[in-house]
């Protein structure tokens, strides 16, 4: 089974060759690693493992922990490991086919972003309408989200009194960001987390501003 674990470690030489032997010793491998995060000395990584079905998903923690200065922030089943697209692949499918590019979009930014889901919707006076959802998007449609209409790419309080109940059960992280206009959004989920951090946001908001471009072209 696949695995996501985001570690905050020390950025120097080695680090991530430490923490590959000390899951080696838990059985795991380590199958992809995304940097999403540099500040100060410190980076926060992404990695995606496979564990055998005969571990628990602790024994990863416990083995990454037990490098010098790295902490686990979250873990999560993961079942993207295995899917390659980057942002330029994404909007090139978009370019594409441009009558479906809301539902392409929708379909790519979870494995991109390392999410659970994403949906599109548009704000109006008759309320918010769902443009187009991923596969594992949740069913439970929102109804009076006062964070819209968006100017800019935001986290959103996944506790809020607007957030179906089963989100919140879950422990869902969110993220959104305006596709072009403010009433236009792209909504992401983490549900379990780990939480979105700034510099995740400010990818998202780079990869909608493309996109925008492109459907409006």
């Amino acid at each position: 089974m696949s695995f996501l674990i985001r570690v905050q470690l020390p950025d120097t030489p080695g680090i991530l060759g430490a923490i590959a032997t000390a899951l080696g010793t838990a059985g795991a491998d380590i199958l992809s690693v995304d940097v999403v995060e540099r500040s100060g000395g410190t980076a926060i990584d992404d990695l995606v493992v496979d564990l055998p079905s005969d571990r628990l998903p602790d024994a990863l923690i416990t083995a990454a922990e037990s490098v010098d200065g790295v902490e686990v922030d979250a873990v999560r089943p993961y079942a993207g490991v295995l899917d390659t697209h980057s942002e330029l692949e994404l909007v090139e499918e978009i370019a594409e086919q441009p009558a479906h590019g809301l539902a392409v979009l929708a379909g790519g930014v979870p494995r991109i972003m390392h999410a659970g889901w994403s949906v599109v919707v548009q704000h109006s006076s008759g309320g918010v309408k769902r443009l187009a959802a991923s596969g594992a998007a949740p069913e439970t449609r929102i109804g009076d989200v006062p964070w819209l209409p968006l100017e800019r790419a935001t986290v959103l309080d996944g506790e809020a009194p607007w957030v179906p109940d089963t989100w919140r059960e879950l422990g869902t992280e969110l993220a959104a960001t305006p596709l072009g206009k403010p009433d236009l959004v792209l909504l992401i989920g983490r549900p379990g987390g780990p939480m979105f951090r700034a510099a995740e946001v400010a990818r998202l908001a780079h990869l909608a501003g493309i996109v925008a471009v492109v459907l409006d072209g």
